[in-house]
């Protein structure tokens, strides 16, 4: 039963702007990590936040982000 729940959050979650689907996953991840470590990361985690919804910030995927960590290894 718990399974579906999730399941049908999950799909209901995928289907939200790019933006808010951030602002769930971070409060998710906060609700997990008790207070203090909440308070620890959550001004970061909004000022990240804002900057993708203000489009500040450049958004990439894992991939892009792999290869622009090998390039920067390799370089002398």
């Amino acid at each position: 039963m718990a399974s579906r729940m999730v399941e049908r959050l999950r799909n209901e979650a995928l289907e939200l702007p790019h933006a808010e689907r951030a602002e769930l996953a971070c409060r998710l991840v906060q609700s997990l990590a008790g207070p203090a470590a909440a308070r620890a990361c959550g001004s970061d985690s909004l000022r990240r936040l804002a900057g993708i919804v203000s489009e500040n910030t450049q958004v990439i995927d894992r991939a892009e982000f792999v290869q622009y960590m090998r390039e920067r290894m390799e370089q002398p």
